[in-house]
């Protein structure tokens, strides 16, 4: 049997401790992506989002350990979140005025040929509805700093207040990309208060 890599344990972007903001050089990765808009909570395209990717990923994992012999854990779920006024993430949490791309991290051997097949695959019985708005594309954020948030997603307002008002600008940086999120817990059955969350941000020299 092929040894199984998690990457969570193998990536060194995936490493991210509670209070503490490190800056790192994020590599280029591969991801299945879906985007949206509106209050992830009771927007039914973010439901039909993970309704999508997630059978994709799991087709692809399987056609890697059987045809390459290369098993793998599916990474965590991940998120994109930006908007017109960044102010509705840190104070006003507007959630009806986000846009946002989940996404799921795909090793960097499955080729446009697997997730092609994982596409028909996923699409032969029960098909999900936003299916054809997957897609498997290349991301490259370069300089980031991130950390590990404890609890509810609502309260990541100070903490993501803190990185963008003190932690970048003491460090000679700006904002230069879209607001990460790494999410490390499954929140259907984890308490809110318990949910792990990586914050990332990417940044340029002023």
């Amino acid at each position: 049997m092929p040894e199984k890599i998690d990457f969570k344990k193998t990536l060194d972007s995936y490493r991210a401790q509670r209070g503490e903001f490190r800056f790192l050089d994020v590599p280029v990765m591969r991801y299945l992506m879906v985007d949206g808009h509106g209050d992830p909570n009771s927007s039914q395209l973010f439901t039909d989002a993970l309704e999508a990717i997630y059978p994709i990923a799991y087709k692809l994992k399987f056609a890697s350990k059987v045809d390459l012999g290369r098993d793998y854990v599916v990474p965590p779920l991940e998120a994109l979140w930006w908007a017109d006024d960044a102010s509705v993430f840190t104070t006003e949490r507007d959630k009806s005025q986000w846009n946002w791309t989940v996404m799921l991290m795909v090793p960097e051997w499955i080729t446009d040929e697997m997730f092609g097949a994982a596409m028909v695959k996923a699409g032969a019985k029960n098909r999900p509805v936003r299916l054809d708005d997957v897609r498997l594309e290349t991301l490259d954020e370069g300089h980031c700093v991130q950390t590990l948030h404890y609890g509810s997603y609502d309260e990541e307002g100070p903490t993501l207040h803190e990185m963008h008002s003190r932690i970048i600008p003491e460090h000679g940086f700006r904002m230069g990309g879209i607001h990460h999120e790494i999410y490390f817990s499954d929140f259907r059955r984890v308490e809110p208060s318990k949910l792990r969350t990586i914050l990332r941000q990417p940044v340029v020299s002023n």
